[in-house]
């Protein structure tokens, strides 16, 4: 697939990405999140917009305070409340007293934002779509950028350096791949996603990243074909080799595709066994 590679980014500095917008990226890099969360800067006529305050990091709120400057953070947009971007809300709003955007169902147990927000609703110069999948809660963010034109901050949905891990139960390969092709539909011009660089006609990644959830299926069904297997198994067979991180991985993501797949009748479960229906 054509993801991007960047360098990595200075650390404690926003970078502007677009006009209005600047890039901060936390302290967290790793397998799983790359050179580490995004938390963008958004200007607006009354203040800033942070979205995804990033972990729980005092040293990254520090950042974004400086970041900030003079200018007051009105508002924090949450795209979901997986903990690489929730962590740091609490300190940052004890801080600023900026008031919290997010889905209207949290999956993190405990988490009260101050506005619920369902799809289409607008928040501080954003539209919220539900983009499920990655998490049940995760939320991209359209927004029309003078002088380039509609842009989205697709979170964990969309990334430019990697696809998403989908974690069943909260994590839904029927609802991330519906949620990519409803992408398929609009016309934005640039992604700004919650780890990695921007990403240019974004409408190309998301046609790969469909593709690649297709071929896999086809793949694990042509396996199960052969001879039933555990998920363990299939793990082995179709990812073997990989670092025991990216292998943990792989056996979630391989689980929410025979979920879905026996949603959809192709096959079943028996004694910890999958086999064709």
């Amino acid at each position: 697939m054509p993801f991007l590679r960047e360098k990595e980014p200075v650390r404690g500095v926003a970078h502007n990405v677009l006009p209005g917008i600047s890039r901060l990226v936390a302290r967290n890099p790793g397998m799983m999140t790359y050179h580490g969360t995004n938390t963008y800067l958004i200007e607006g006529r009354d203040g800033l917009t942070v979205l995804d305050p990033g972990p729980d990091d005092p040293v990254h709120v520090r950042d974004i305070l400086r970041a900030a400057g003079s200018t007051p953070i009105r508002w924090i947009a949450l795209s979901h409340t997986h903990r690489d971007h929730l962590g740091a809300t609490s300190e940052l709003v004890s801080r600023t007293g900026a008031l919290i955007y997010a889905f209207r169902h949290p999956a993190e147990a405990g988490f009260v934002p101050d506005f619920y927000l369902d799809e289409g609703s607008e928040a501080a110069g954003l539209v919220a779509l539900h983009t499920p999948g990655h998490a049940s809660d995760h939320l991209s963010f359209a927004h029309h950028v003078r002088g380039v034109g509609p842009i989205l901050f697709s979170g964990d949905h969309v990334m430019s350096w990697s696809s998403s891990v989908v974690d069943p139960p909260d994590g839904d390969m029927r609802a991330y791949c519906g949620s990519l092709k409803r992408l398929l539909d609009r016309d934005d011009v640039a992604y700004l996603p919650g780890h990695g660089a921007l990403l240019g006609k974004p409408r190309v990644l998301v046609t790969e990243m469909l593709a690649h959830r297709q071929a896999r299926e086809t793949e694990i069904v042509t396996r199960l074909t052969n001879s039933p297997a555990t998920v363990l198994e299939l793990v082995e067979l179709l990812y073997g080799g990989q670092h025991p991180i990216l292998m943990r991985a792989a056996e979630r993501t391989v689980l929410a595709h025979l979920l879905k797949l026996r949603f959809e009748g192709v096959v079943q479960e028996y004694e910890a066994h999958w086999a064709p229906a």
